[in-house]
């Protein structure tokens, strides 16, 4: 398939339609984003096999503390089973695994399970996995800006210094590739405040499919249609 396609080298991924996806199943909500977390472990792998490098999903939004409580404690819970999944798929799979986000509204026992999965994982060598939880795209500038400003203060950085590059560097994602593809299921098509820094110039796919059902097939569909846009133009970066 490597021969045939060319693979983005980063692929960015919004998880919708886990709660439509039970409702319609007559099922409670979380038993959707249950389902969803087993869809993004599937996807995980299949990515990687396909030549994916990067693979960052939005799993918990700063806008999710909205929801019911009750979903918003499911959520949590399942994401406490979910870290534990992950390093083991981790050690299988030689993933490297990186959260993205505002960790400090999360439970002390989260974070320290998020600490223990980056610092388990930070040598591997397989597909880079980033997750998104709490996180929220303005969030993340702003927080940028503020440890840029810290540094002025201090006089580690002079204002006329500052570059695209030096932001970059001061947002949860530095050191990572921005996505060459964006998927977003359950047929919403808008960004919702996800990597609004580094979506400059990805492509966007939207798909009909909630993210339960999606499969390593409908991944292909989404790098076919990557793979039938021009993006030589509209002053993209050169490729590297």
């Amino acid at each position: 398939m490597g021969d045939e396609l060319k693979m983005p080298r980063h692929v960015a991924i919004i998880l919708d339609g886990n709660g439509r996806w039970a409702k319609a199943k007559g099922m409670p909500r979380n038993y959707g984003h249950v389902q969803g977390a087993k869809t993004v472990e599937v996807i995980c792998e299949e990515a990687y096999r396909m030549g994916i490098e990067y693979l960052t999903v939005y799993a918990f939004s700063t806008e999710n503390w909205n929801r019911p409580k009750e979903e918003v404690d499911a959520l949590m819970k399942l994401l406490r089973n979910y870290m534990k999944t992950c390093l083991k798929t981790a050690e299988k799979n030689r993933m490297c695994v990186r959260v993205l986000g505002e960790k400090s509204r999360l439970d002390e026992d989260i974070r320290i399970r998020i600490e223990e999965l980056e610092e388990a994982t930070k040598d591997n060598d397989g597909l880079h996995f980033q997750i998104a939880i709490n996180y929220g795209g303005r969030d993340e500038i702003l927080r940028a800006v503020k440890k840029i400003a810290e540094k002025i203060e201090q006089g580690e950085l002079q204002t006329g210094t500052i570059t695209e590059d030096i932001i970059s560097e001061h947002l949860d994602t530095a050191g990572i590739p921005e996505p060459d593809l964006l998927i977003r299921t359950c047929n919403e098509q808008r960004i919702s405040n996800f990597l609004l820094w580094q979506l400059a110039y990805t492509e966007f796919y939207f798909t009909p499919v909630p993210w339960p059902d999606f499969s390593k097939e409908e991944l292909i569909k989404a790098v076919e249609a990557y793979n039938h846009r021009d993006r030589r133009y509209g002053g993209l970066k050169e490729e590297t």
